[in-house]
């Protein structure tokens, strides 16, 4: 690329220092020094006269925010592992190609995943937040305080057994719980008998048969509400659920009621369905002890966050040099 003239990126989140560096080294980078997420007019004044969009996932960009763009936006390079935010047809359409960060956030998420399991059932948050209260009424260890459930010997059932689904599987399989999972496609023969794993094609039975749930299937259309009120019904009353995978996979208000009316024991969370804005009624039920709740942070680690900028800039520089990009997302494969 040393003797083109450089590509004009427009980077619409602040990313961390090591990549935006590089990106400004290679590219003609417009920065987003003060990380204020971009107004939908910013968007659109950028899509007009760059040749290259990084959007996050907190960005919309939508047919309508597409169809504006100028003849010169030849790419959108989603510093992202999830593309529902960009609507990739109409990127097709307009000759746009989009790319994303695939399998560098995996095993993050999938700790996060593995720490709310344990956070939940163990009440975790609870027992830290009676030592900084500043009623500091503690009165020592007792034999019934604090009682939360065991988690080894229990059944987790999987909703979604992609990579994270995988490493989850294989980190709760650590900590002795039997691996049960439902998914669109069977995994192998060999990846089930590693795991010991029994997989559901029906999502109903699985869900009124284990102990913890855990979402890890990605936000599309047909995932909407996957866990709907019906299916959160079929949940035993001593069950877990978490999720962090997407807020809208789950729905919440149905969610909610089960927590309050006692037909699920209790939820992490690290996503919501109305980001950022966390439901009140979850607020609440944090303070009483029956959800955990987290912002959005599983795949939030240093190391991540470089290895999803290192995939952005590979992909820009593949992409204008003529070649098709590592981590080009096909319309209808979404």
């Amino acid at each position: 690329m040393t003797n083109k003239k450089k590509p004009k990126v427009y980077i619409t989140r602040r990313l961390p220092d090591v990549v935006e560096t590089r990106m400004r080294e290679l590219f003609d980078a417009e920065l987003n020094i003060d990380d204020t997420p971009r107004s939908q007019p910013e968007l659109v004044a950028a899509v007009k006269r760059v040749d290259v969009l990084v959007p996050t996932l907190t960005d919309r960009i939508d047919a309508a925010l597409i169809e504006q763009a100028g003849p010169q936006l030849k790419l959108i390079a989603s510093f992202s592992n999830g593309v529902d935010h960009i609507d990739i047809d109409a990127a097709a359409r307009n000759g746009i190609t989009v790319t994303n960060t695939p399998n560098v956030l995996t095993e993050d998420t999938a700790d996060m995943t593995m720490a709310l399991i344990l956070a939940v059932p163990r009440r975790l948050i609870e027992g830290a937040n009676i030592l900084t209260d500043p009623r500091g009424d503690w009165a020592g260890w007792s034999p019934t305080w604090m009682l939360g459930r065991r988690i080894s010997g229990k059944r987790i059932g999987i909703v979604g057994m992609g990579r994270i689904g995988t490493a989850v599987a294989r980190r709760a399989k650590a900590f002795g719980l039997s691996i049960h999972y439902h998914n669109r496609k069977r995994v192998s023969a060999e990846t089930e008998e590693k795991l010991e794993a029994t997989y559901w094609d029906s999502l109903d039975q699985m869900l009124a048969r284990v102990d913890i749930v855990s979402v890890n299937c990605p936000s599309t259309p047909a995932t909407f509400h996957l866990l709907s009120a019906r299916r959160l019904a079929l949940m035993q009353p001593t069950s877990y659920i978490v999720n962090t995978a997407r807020g809208s996979i789950v729905d919440e208000t149905a969610l909610i009621k089960c927590l309050r009316e006692g037909k699920i024991a209790g939820a992490g969370l690290d996503v919501f369905e109305n980001e950022p804005a966390v439901n009140p009624k979850l607020l609440k039920l944090a303070t009483e002890g029956k959800v955990v709740l987290l912002p959005h942070m599983s795949s939030a680690t240093l190391e991540g966050r470089i290895d999803m900028g290192d995939k952005v800039v590979i992909n820009i520089r593949t992409f204008f040099d003529g070649h098709r990009p590592p981590d080009r997302v096909l319309p209808g494969r979404v």
